[in-house]
């Protein structure tokens, strides 16, 4: 595969990386883009309540990354 340039996330970003923020549609897009731009789901989706609203979390893992998640 001529992929090289691929294996590495754009614009500088990091493998893994950890959204966070309320549960709105703003972080929905958020994770929507990363998945756009090539970022897997990795592992499940987390909830706290901070006593005024929901806070979610989601990490993604960029393709390729997962060997150094182990």
């Amino acid at each position: 595969m001529a992929q090289d340039a691929s294996r590495l996330p754009p614009d500088g970003l990091p493998a893994y990386r950890l959204l966070t923020g309320p549960d709105d549609s703003a972080f929905c897009k958020r994770v929507s883009e990363a998945l756009a731009l090539g970022y897997r789901l990795y592992g499940s989706p987390a909830a706290t309540f901070n006593g005024e609203r929901v806070i979610v979390a989601q990490a993604v893992l960029w393709p390729g990354a997962d060997h150094a998640a182990g």
